[in-house]
């Protein structure tokens, strides 16, 4: 199902979507690497709560407004005539690969609430792991919507 009224919008819609991807994953990269460092410093210091402050400011003023904008935004291209052939089987991997992205997301949230609380549950050497994993979904994406290998 499209709806043709978008059709014209749709440079627009692409433009912001792509504006929208591209700040959520400068977040995606960017929080587990502050859990690394967050992870070595001591619970209650004074670098423990600038940590904090760092980690809720980008998650609730940048990563969760430009997830939603890139989901929203990617739904009305979806929608849009022509973007999508629902008989091609990239756009499974690539839906996959965004449910993965927000699950990620998800994981990393419950991460800085733990840290948060004073909780330390995952290591400096786990959280530097889990920064490449935002890399991976990304190629996978950017490779299914561009080459559109199937």
């Amino acid at each position: 199902m499209t709806f043709d009224v978008l059709a014209p919008a749709y440079p627009w819609v692409k433009s912001v979507h792509l504006m929208a991807v591209i700040a959520w994953m400068a977040g995606l990269f960017y929080l587990p690497r502050l859990f690394v460092y967050h992870s070595q410093v001591a619970v209650g210091g004074e670098q423990d709560a600038l940590f904090k402050v760092m980690e809720r400011r980008l998650i609730r003023a940048i990563m969760n407004p430009a997830m939603i904008l890139a989901w929203l935004l990617g739904i009305t291209l979806v929608l849009t005539p022509g973007v999508v052939s629902w008989t091609a089987g990239w756009w499974h991997v690539k839906l996959a690969s965004v449910l993965g992205m927000t699950w990620f997301h998800h994981h990393l949230s419950l991460g800085r609430k733990a840290m948060e609380r004073g909780e330390r549950p995952r290591t400096e050497r786990y959280w530097r792991a889990m920064n490449e994993v935002p890399t991976l979904l990304m190629v996978a994406i950017v490779l299914m919507v561009i080459v559109k290998p199937f």
